[in-house]
């Protein structure tokens, strides 16, 4: 029988499950498009892991994170539910121990958490602009009509990048567009669009905050050759890419798991793969708040709601 901690990542645009053995090196990794329906995703998950490591699996812990991470625990039976700043942070540490700043840069949002002796003492979230994420750049190789996956290879190629407005998503592009028409190269498109969405995080997301050696950047856009070589740049030392980039959220919410070391774990079986889950919601009538109340069915079975500010609804016993 494997014994296995189970990490659940929700995002609003993958949803992501690792494994970790008791020693807590990583066994498996799954990473999924969310594609607007996460309870499929996490399904669709946890059939890919039994697929890889066999049903004879015994689960000791699970974690959750990410923005549907209640929905996610609700769902599987979640044993730690923690926010996406604690979870990235606790996976920075394992796999790079001393780090001092992480720079995370996902699919629609970008973070950088400050660390100093293994404890967060300073982040920033940056939800408002697209610029510099994985939507973008991958519209814009889409645009320039080349694999996101040959994006900063092509990046690398630049002789001479060119400076290009990066403040914006909706001016970066248009900038792109002026410069293609001036007939600059594409690789020096690219490299120049790489170093202006870093000057755009480091502005935006990174300012006010010491940024200190070790760095760890992490998030699908860590993959990105460009936005390595233009953070390098930018700041003068070498940033470190984990080997799970990808999936640190979930890696650290199974990490938090194993830290805790339930007695008996309320995960609720992989069969919960073939349930009906259904998602629904309502708007509390109660007082001037008017809180958006989400609930989560299993068949006709209420199993939770949640979203309201005072209680009155997620307290209630469900029926």
């Amino acid at each position: 029988m494997l014994t296995i901690y189970l990490g659940i990542d929700v995002g609003s645009v993958s949803t992501n499950v690792v494994a970790l053995d008791e020693r807590g090196q990583v066994l498996t990794t799954v990473y999924l498009r969310t594609r607007g329906q996460p309870i499929r995703a996490i399904q669709e998950g946890l059939r890919q892991l039994v697929a890889t490591l066999g049903k004879d699996i015994s689960v000791a812990g699970v974690g959750t994170t990410g923005s549907g991470r209640s929905l996610a625990a609700v769902m599987v039976g979640a044993d730690v539910i923690k926010n996406e700043i604690t979870a990235h942070a606790v996976a920075a540490s394992f796999a790079v121990p001393g780090v001092q700043t992480v720079l995370e840069i996902g699919g629609q949002d970008s973070k950088i958490i400050i660390l100093r002796q293994g404890i967060v003492t300073d982040f920033a979230m940056n939800t408002v602009c697209a610029a510099g994420t994985g939507s973008f750049l991958d519209q814009q190789a889409a645009r320039l009509g080349i694999p996101i996956e040959d994006f900063g290879r092509c990046a690398l190629e630049a002789r001479s990048p060119v400076r290009i407005a990066g403040r914006c998503a909706v001016f970066a592009e248009s900038d792109m567009i002026h410069k293609q028409q001036q007939g600059h190269p594409l690789e020096d498109i690219l490299a120049g669009l790489c170093e202006a969405l870093v000057r755009n995080y480091l502005n935006n997301v990174g300012k006010g905050k010491e940024i200190l050696p070790p760095v760890v950047f992490q998030g699908g856009v860590a993959a990105n050759a460009g936005m390595r070589q233009a953070f390098n740049r930018a700041l003068g030392t070498e940033v470190i890419v984990p080997e799970h980039y990808g999936v640190m959220g979930a890696f650290g919410a199974a990490l938090l798991a194993r830290e805790m070391q339930p007695k008996a774990s309320a995960f609720r079986g992989f069969d919960l793969t073939e349930r009906e889950f259904r998602t629904g919601g309502f708007e509390c009538q109660g007082c001037a708040n008017h809180c958006e109340v989400v609930e989560l069915r299993e068949g006709r079975q209420l199993l939770a709601r949640w979203g309201d500010r005072c209680g009155k609804w997620s307290n209630a016993v469900a029926v």
